[in-house]
């Protein structure tokens, strides 16, 4: 009996092996081609405006508009808030920070490329390190689209606008007073970078996640937006990082931004920009 059992066992054990080496694996698809690293390729979401296509699809992308309470009701504690902060930001004009808020305004490459150099300590480019370029660069569309329902809705007045002052922009206010302050799109997005930059590099993460609030800082430093408009900014931002981790593309593009930042490293490459300390300083990270 008991060879009987033991003969029974190898053959089943035999016919398992088989089946398992002819039966087709099911798995789960797999993005094969690299990501695209070619803004001609890519494409610009609209012609000439040097803005690429993002990863999602607009009718896709978080609704800020269900994400975000209203904006502070004229004569409420928080717009009350709102305006305290904007006055004690006046005292930066014209300081190394309100120098700084003026460069976070530029969200065109490649000089945007280099917003977070300094806190990831290495070059980003479109040449050095193509895939975690094209990251920053599609993403930026997907965080600051994502803010539009909102903005769209409520059409929130911005602080220059509404107090009659100038920003450190000028030559932006034209435009910007028509378009609505609530949520930040710049808070959107530099919240979205600084989280998937933290995601790549996690050793980096308090620099990076920092670096990503302060680029929505300064656009109350400039002027342009209130503080409540930036907290909403951050909410949109977060939900567009959530989205994107859904992604295959992104994915993809992700995984091999990590490895160029790993190649990076490995060669002892450093930021390219010389004005690291005098940023750190500025915006006291």
């Amino acid at each position: 009996m008991n060879t009987r059992i033991g003969t029974l066992s190898t053959l089943a054990a035999t016919a398992l092996l088989s089946a398992c080496q002819t039966a087709p694996v099911q798995t789960a698809p797999v993005q094969t081609a690299a990501p695209p690293t070619s803004p001609e390729v890519v494409g610009e979401f609209r012609k000439g405006t040097g803005y690429l296509n993002g990863y999602i699809d607009r009718k896709e992308l978080p609704d800020s508009l269900a994400l975000v309470p209203p904006p502070p009701a004229l004569g409420s504690a928080r717009q009350a808030a709102d305006l305290q902060l904007h006055q004690q930001t006046r005292a930066l004009r014209n300081t190394p920070r309100w120098e700084y808020a003026f460069k976070d305004v530029n969200l065109k490459f490649p000089e945007a490329a280099g917003v977070f150099s300094c806190a990831l300590d290495m070059p980003i480019s479109q040449e050095a390190t193509p895939h975690l370029n094209m990251l920053l660069r599609r993403s930026l569309v997907d965080a600051g689209f994502a803010t539009y329902r909102a903005k769209d809705h409520y059409q929130r007045k911005r602080p220059f606008a509404e107090l009659g002052e100038t920003t450190c922009a000028p030559k932006e206010e034209a435009h910007l007073s028509k378009d609505g302050a609530y949520p930040s799109g710049h808070a959107a997005l530099g919240w979205a970078w600084g989280l998937i930059l933290a995601g790549l590099a996690p050793d980096k993460a308090n620099a990076l996640v920092q670096r990503g609030h302060a680029f929505g800082d300064s656009r109350m430093v400039c002027g342009v937006h209130w503080q409540s408009d930036l907290e909403a900014g951050r909410v949109v931002g977060a939900a567009a990082v959530a989205r994107l981790q859904a992604d295959p593309v992104f994915q993809a593009q992700a995984q091999l931004a990590k490895a160029e930042i790993a190649a990076a490293r490995a060669k002892g490459l450093k930021s390219d920009r010389t004005d690291c300390a005098a940023e750190a300083a500025a915006l006291k990270r």
